[in-house]
This record gives structure tokens, C-alpha cells and sequence, in this order.
């Protein structure tokens, strides 16, 4: 039997290294470290593939670190998790520790799960190449053979009949766009509020069309100050800025026949607007730093949550840039405006997170279906999926019953299952669960923004994320 690949998770917050467990535990092992010493006695036993490495560590940051385990263990694919946009001098220590990726919180579970996906194929590619430059000899049939079954399964495993929904559901029509859509090389535009799941129908048109078997790569563009971002998608040259210590390849080159997707591309900046804008029209980058472009055959699949229209009139948005993007527009749904694919995601995503927690559930009580139907669900797939989580996490028995849905879910007023009913139990139950469904409504309101409620609701940060977490309603990340 093969054995997993070994992420090595180093964070100093036991529950920041439970959530990483939880949502990677499924695919790869995982080792967790809440110091650099921990984390370097792990590294000089186990022959860890990929690291995710928080920013803020005791005694160190994060990215000086990892310029350690650069020089001593060059192999790992190195990642680090942040809930700061990066400054100039860790996109300088992002550079000169080699940092695959940069990832901001909150981050979502099945990015996250794409992500590491993608760091072990680097992984694996850097190896293939080493080993090719050691034995020319392997059978290029061979080789083929294993190219075409690993293309097979993606294929499968992000086939447009994955999607969830009920029959008459207005996402079947949107499918059936993608699908005809998908077969013309033609730019895309996907827009929808956050959680619908436009990355997962960006993933069906990559792998169902005749790009499929090239590169898929992803990059949330809002998450970056323009350097970095123009770093990351165009590569850079040695000594390009403050940092850039080796030439680095972008994604666009990384992606070339392929597709890369550009999610919040609405988030942008004019001036990186305009750089954007030019590989669009020519099929061409150029470096930072670099004199020379070079020419690139990518497939753009971009998304948002903005109304680019709207953005477009009040010239935040270059107009000629959302016509190169908007090429094939699709636009999805919330889950409010599709009641009947709650029933069919809750329980897809009640199967897969049990499997996930290690737990034997056979679904939901008709009242607990009736409860989660009845929601509007502000924050979409995501808020569902969350919800689920802490309902497998909270459940002893084989069935979801009502009394495990958040209060927020079953009524305005309700009380937590442990809370007498009617009113009664002590003052102090009766204060928490009030609280405790101010707090969510707050976060559903504000999309988990976690500085916007704590400033609504006269919190500090802190003391906000310890109440989530005594209420259940820590969000993942």
C-alpha cells in the first residue's frame, strides 16, 4: 500500500493545527509542530513532502524559518499561512526562502486542500526531474501510460456530473452553459457571491476541455499587494526588487497550455489592471526585471463576487480588461435563490465530513432537514459546510437532529440543546446563548469578517475569536 505524502503543519495554536488536520487528514499525513525546534526534530526524521508554516511563530516569523529549512532540507515545498497582507520585507523573506505559496486567512478548506494538492505536484515534478537527469532511461511509453491515467482521474474527480444539485435546479442550466462553453478556448468570467463555488465549476471547464490534460493553477488576486501578485503571475528576475534573490518561474508560465484562474480579479488595483490587460491581448509576459516577454498559451478563467458592470461605470474597473475576461460570462446563483440544492449538498457534505472525523452518521432527522431548508444561507456552500462540520463534530449519535443546529439556524430566541426549553435555566445559560446568537448572526451578516465584528459589536479581535470558539462557531482557518 502506498503511503500518504507527509505535510508538516507549524503553528503554535493547537486549534490552527486541529483545523489543518481535520481538512487535510482525509489525503495526506499530518504532522503538526508548535516551534521551530519541534518542527526541525520532525524534519530531520520523517521525509516530509510539503510544509505550511504560520507567519507568526514564537521567537521567529515564519518566512525566517523557512530560509533555514531552505539551506538544510531543500526539499520540502514550502508554504506559509498569514492572516496579514504580506509587507515588503516578507515578500523579501518570501523570495529568499522560496515560498511556493503565500496563503491569507480565512482560508477555505477545499482552496487549501487545492493548494497542497498542487504543491505536492511540484513536489513530484521536481523529483521526476531529478531522477530523469540520473536515469535517461525510462520508457516513455511508460511515462505516457502514467500521464494519460493521472489526467483520467481528475478528469473524473472534476467532471461537471460532480456538482451537486437537485432536478430543477437553476444551477442544471448554468452547468449546461459551462459544459457547451467549455469546449471553445474562449475566456471566462464567473461571478456569483463568495461560497457558491465558482472555483469548482472553474475546475470542470479546465478538466473538461481540450486543455485538460495541461495545467490547472490557481491564484486569489486579492489576497496580494500588486508586486508580489505581478511576481507570482509573470515570475521575476534575480534582483528585480528588495528580495528577489533567483529568478523565479510565474504561474502563467507554470500554466502554459493550460488554464489558470484568477479569483477576485475584481480585487485589483488599476495599474496591475493594465500589466494584466497586455498578456491578455499579445499572449505574452515580461518578468520583473526582465527585458525580454515571453510568449504563453493560457487559457483565463477569472472570477468575482463584484458586479464588474457596476465597477466598469464607475471606472474602478478597466472596461476594455472586462471585455477580454467577460468573453463567456456565467453567472451563479446563491443558495437562497436555490432552496431545493440544500437538501442534496447537506447531505454530500454531511457523508464526506463524517468520513473526514472519523464518524458513522446515516443523515439528518426530517426537523433537522426542515431547519437547514428553511435558512436563507447569507455565506452559501461555505456557511453550509461549516455548519455541518460543527454538527458532525457535535454529534454522538447515527442521526443530525435538531438540537445540534446553531441557534441562529433554528430561531431567533432559541436556546443551545443544553438550555432548557421555554425560557427556563439559569441566567447565565440564558445570557451565553443569547450572546452566542448575536455573535453569529453578526458573522453570517458580515461574512466572516472577523475585524468588521468585533468593531460592530465593541470586541477585540481576541477576545471575539475566544468567544467563537467557546460558542462553536470558530470558522475554519
Amino acid at each position: 500500500m502506498t503511503s500518504l505524502p507527509i505535510i508538516l503543519v507549524i503553528d503554535d495554536e493547537k486549534q490552527s493545527q486541529e483545523a489543518l488536520r481535520r481538512v487535510l487528514g482525509d489525503e495526506f499525513r499530518v504532522l503538526t509542530a508548535s516551534s521551530a525546534a519541534e518542527a526541525e526534530d520532525l524534519l530531520g526524521q520523517e521525509m516530509v513532502h510539503a510544509i505550511l508554516c504560520d507567519q507568526r511563530m514564537p521567537g521567529t516569523q515564519g518566512v525566517d524559518f523557512l530560509k533555514t529549512v531552505r539551506e538544510r532540507w531543500p526539499d520540502p515545498v514550502r508554504m506559509i499561512i498569514s492572516a496579514y497582507t504580506a509587507s515588503e520585507d516578507i515578500i523579501a523573506g518570501i523570495n529568499e526562502a522560496g515560498i511556493y505559496r503565500y496563503i491569507t486567512k480565512p482560508w477555505e478548506p477545499d482552496g487549501l486542500i487545492a493548494i497542497v494538492r498542487e504543491a505536492l505536484d511540484v513536489w513530484r515534478l521536481q523529483h521526476a526531474s531529478a531522477q530523469a537527469s540520473l536515469d535517461l532511461k525510462v520508457a516513455p511509453a511508460a511515462l505516457e501510460s502514467a500521464v494519460a491515467r493521472k489526467t483520467g482521474q481528475l478528469r473524473q474527480a472534476h467532471h461537471f456530473d460532480r456538482i451537486v444539485h437537485a432536478p430543477g435546479s437553476p444551477l442544471a442550466d448554468i452547468i449546461e452553459l459551462a459544459r457547451r462553453g467549455a469546449a471553445y478556448d474562449i475566456s471566462v468570467l464567473l461571478t456569483g457571491e463568495s461560497g457558491t463555488g465558482k472555483e469548482l465549476l472553474a475546475r470542470a471547464i479546465h478538466y473538461s476541455s481540450p486543455r485538460g490534460s495541461q495545467p490547472f493553477v490557481v491564484e486569489n488576486c486579492g489576497a496580494l499587494p500588486d508586486q508580489l501578485l505581478e511576481s507570482e503571475l509573470f515570475g521575476c528576475k534575480k534582483g528585480a526588487f528588495t528580495g528577489a534573490y533567483e529568478d523565479r518561474i510565474g504561474l502563467f508560465e507554470q500554466a502554459n497550455g493550460g488554464t489558470i484562474f484568477l479569483d477576485e480579479i475584481g480585487e485589483t488595483s488599476p495599474a496591475f489592471q493594465v500589466k494584466l490587460l497586455r498578456v491578455l491581448q499579445e499572449g505574452e509576459i515580461r518578468p520583473l526585471g526582465a527585458r525580454l516577454t515571453r510568449k504563453v498559451d493560457v487559457r483565463v478563467i477569472a472570477a468575482t463576487n463584484r458586479a464588474l458592470e457596476d465597477e466598469v461605470r464607475e471606472k474602478h474597473f478597466r472596461r476594455d480588461l472586462y471585455y477580454r475576461l467577460a468573453a463567456f460570462p456565467i453567472h451563479i446563483p446563491p443558495l437562497r435563490e436555490r432552496p431545493m440544492d440544500v437538501a442534496p449538498l447537506a447531505e454530500r457534505l454531511l457523508a464526506d465530513t463524517a468520513k473526514s472525523f472519523g464518524k458513522r452518521i446515516r443523515g439528518f432527522s426530517p426537523g433537522a432537514t426542515a431547519l437547514l431548508a428553511g435558512h436563507d444561507w447569507p455565506g452559501n456552500v461555505r456557511e453550509l459546510a461549516n455548519e455541518i462540520q460543527r454538527m458532525v463534530a457535535l454529534a454522538d449519535g447515527a442521526t443530525i437532529e435538531p438540537a445540534l443546529i446553531s441557534p441562529r439556524l433554528r430561531g431567533r430566541g432559541d436556546l443551545p440543546a443544553d438550555v432548557p426549553a421555554g425560557g427556563r435555566g439559569q441566567l447565565r445559560d440564558r445570557v451565553e446563548a443569547l450572546e452566542a446568537e448575536v455573535i453569529a448572526d453578526a458573522l453570517s451578516r458580515l461574512g466572516g469578517n472577523i475585524s468588521r465584528v468585533a468593531a460592530e459589536l465593541g470586541l477585540t479581535r481576541v477576545g471575539l475569536r475566544s468567544k467563537m470558539r467557546r460558542y462553536g462557531l470558530e470558522r475554519e482557518g
